[in-house]
């Protein structure tokens, strides 16, 4: 999974020297892919079925491709952060999980413009090259920086997010949107951010990062107590004491 990441991390990292070349063509409201985004998915997906022939895929570009071994699933965002690549800003990731029966087992997150990489495996702790990664041991939620992703135009959630916000900023140390999910929770993992808070993302945004998180000791909640964060995209993460902290407040704004 590292040596795909990389790959098609330098595929990106060429488009990105020269990104005010790139073609773009508009996905949706203010969400854009661009050439760049389909060409790297198209190198996970090559190498990860000559790797594991018979896996299944779901992918962001790609959609559902489904496998012949149906015990195991590939879960790709070629270009998380994809506003941040096509602007020039170097906070953007390559995400692949695995799936195995229907649970997550294996994460990577790598950022090519820092070479960054994030990997975890069940029961194998998370690791950023070659470096134990431990979520934050902070119990003070007013010294504590969070992280969070505010709904872009043309997504739904506007008004919910500011509720949230007003509850949040008031008793944080303070408050970041970097635009990428998937580095969001890396980050909580390696633990530069305390906790971490966002709606409605998908399933590829999050899946790589879950594992990251957990293995890193940290803890996940879905925000409304629904069953299955994964299908919902609604999430909360960070040590024990920060997401309860944070947990609460998001409670305070329904």
């Amino acid at each position: 999974m590292t040596d795909v990441a990389g790959r098609a991390g330098r595929a990106l990292n060429r488009d990105f020297r020269d990104v005010e070349h790139l073609q773009v063509s508009k996905k949706g409201p203010s969400d854009f892919v661009s050439i760049a985004d389909k060409k790297a998915e198209s190198i996970i997906y090559d190498r990860l079925n000559e790797a594991r022939p018979g896996y299944g895929f779901l992918m962001e570009e790609g959609g559902v491709v489904e496998g012949t071994d149906k015990s195991h699933r590939w879960i790709v965002d070629p270009l998380d952060g994809t506003l941040n690549f096509l602007h020039g800003m170097p906070h953007f990731a390559v995400s692949i999980a695995l799936e195995r029966e229907g649970e997550l087992v294996a994460g990577v997150v790598y950022n090519p413009a820092t070479d960054e990489m994030f990997h975890a495996e069940k029961g194998r702790g998370a690791w950023l090259a070659d470096r134990r990664l431990r979520v934050a041991n902070r119990k003070h939620f007013d010294e504590s920086v969070v992280a969070t992703g505010m709904p872009f135009a043309g997504k739904k959630g506007h008004a919910q997010f500011l509720k949230e916000l007003h509850q949040v900023m008031p008793h944080a140390a303070g408050v970041r949107r970097m635009g990428s999910a998937a580095l969001d929770l890396a980050w909580v993992a390696a633990g530069r951010y305390d906790s971490f808070w966002e709606r409605n993302l998908n399933s590829w945004d999050i899946a790589a990062g879950i594992v990251l998180v957990k293995e890193a000791g940290g803890f996940l909640a879905e925000i409304d107590d629904k069953p299955d964060l994964l299908e919902t995209g609604s999430i909360v993460a960070g040590n024990e004491v920060m997401l309860a902290a944070l947990k609460g407040k998001l409670d305070a704004a329904r």
